[in-house]
């Protein structure tokens, strides 16, 4: 069942949809906060300090609680059914001290990345400094790997895996400086090539650092990853269905001791195909042997994954979906219905997990683009995802009160 209602306050149009669930599932509402191709990325903060969180786009910021649009820069016009936003990652945080959330914005891999300095509040579009000259791999993360209380851009550039850092209150304005993780190699093996997929930050060997993970291996984080005097150690595994396979194309990567054995294991999507999936931590020294478990494959092109507790256990359960024209409807499934989910996750020590997907039926005209965001959007102690791409912007909320 679903209601729609038409559009409210605030110059974006809006649109409202409640859809029931089964019995014992979790309640949607869908909010659509605009219907045109914005962006495949997605973050959200408080950007005018109203205590209201907003939802930031790439080119646009939407202001909660009636979503009107503002411009950050000049709204591009994309083409849904052709071409590609220039935003595939979107992140929100304070990178010049001033206590004003800004915008973090990685635009079509292989290109240049920027931030764009929040106007505290003037109007305008925001000041744009580029952060480095290019962003490459299709699945950036933003996560403190040098254990120095600030998030950093993980991703690939020059044919080397690295990170990028920023020191608020020093010159934000130049280009971060880039560590180096691995060696120049073989950008389509050492997870540096501009559309290579499939990255994850994590601590594998449980030492307490976060590591990097890619299909093609792991890089062991130093005893201090501040540290440039050299690459990360690498230790190489394949994540593929057998082992003599090449390794698949993934997206987000995530480290979790899904069968309370003691040690990590790995939590895959597929980025243009059907599949998701977990590599089996088979204990071999320096962690290098996974064994390929399905968990779904009745959808598509799964090119953004998100783990949060949906249910309140106090468990980790994942979310995905499945991304509207990837490669503009050519791959495997492309064409096929959009689907949104979220997949309880049962362990128990040292058994198989299990895994019960749940359709989230506020989510079918949605989708993830190539990263999304989930939080608590409305303060009502429940989980709730932010979604961006082809088929424009949206929320998908926790709702108990649905009749």
């Amino acid at each position: 069942m679903s209601r729609a209602t038409g559009p409210l306050l605030g110059s974006a149009s809006i649109l409202l949809t409640f859809a029931l669930a089964p019995a014992g599932e979790v309640y949607w509402k869908h909010l659509q906060l605009d219907s045109k191709y914005r962006s495949e990325g997605v973050a959200t903060a408080d950007v005018n300090r109203d205590g209201e969180i907003d939802v930031l786009v790439g080119d646009v910021w939407y202001e909660a609680p009636n979503w009107q649009m503002h411009e950050i820069r000049t709204a591009g016009n994309y083409d849904f059914a052709r071409g590609y936003s220039e935003c595939f990652g979107n992140f929100a945080h304070d990178v010049d001290g001033d206590g004003w959330k800004d915008q973090i914005t990685i635009g079509f891999p292989g290109k240049p990345c920027h931030w764009y300095r929040n106007p505290q509040g003037r109007s305008g579009h925001w000041q744009q400094f580029e952060i480095y000259h290019s962003a490459c791999n299709e699945s950036p993360n933003f996560n403190d790997v040098n254990d120095d209380g600030k998030p950093d851009l993980i991703l690939g550039a020059d044919a080397q895996l690295g990170f990028l850092t920023f020191s608020a209150g020093k010159d934000v304005t130049s280009k971060w400086p880039f560590h180096r993780v691995t060696p120049a190699g073989d950008p389509a093996q050492n997870g540096s090539d501009k559309f290579y997929h499939g990255l994850g930050v994590g601590d594998l060997n449980r030492d307490g650092r976060r590591d990097i993970i890619i299909p093609h291996g792991w890089y062991e984080a130093p005893s201090d990853p501040g540290d440039d005097s050299g690459p990360w150690q690498f230790h190489s595994f394949r994540l593929s269905k057998h082992p003599e396979e090449t390794a698949l194309k993934t997206a987000h990567l995530f480290v979790y001791d899904l069968d309370l054995d003691g040690d990590q294991d790995i939590i895959a999507s597929s980025a243009h195909d059907f599949g998701i999936w977990w590599f089996e931590n088979l204990g071999a020294e320096n962690h290098t042997r996974f064994q390929y478990h399905l968990i779904d494959e009745s959808f598509s092109q799964t090119h953004a994954l998100q783990m949060a507790d949906i249910n309140g256990d106090g468990h980790q359960d994942l979310i995905t979906g499945k991304r509207f024209f990837a490669h503009n409807g050519n791959d495997p499934g492309g064409k096929d219905p959009v689907v949104m989910v979220w997949i309880e996750v049962e362990r128990t020590k040292n058994s198989p997990p299990t895994f019960t997907l749940h359709e989230i039926p506020a989510g079918r005209n949605t989708g993830p683009g190539t990263q999304f965001e989930v939080r608590d959007m409305n303060n009502d102690h429940r989980i709730d995802i932010i979604l961006s791409n082809k088929k424009g912007v949206h929320l998908l909320l926790q709702d108990e009160t649905i009749p």
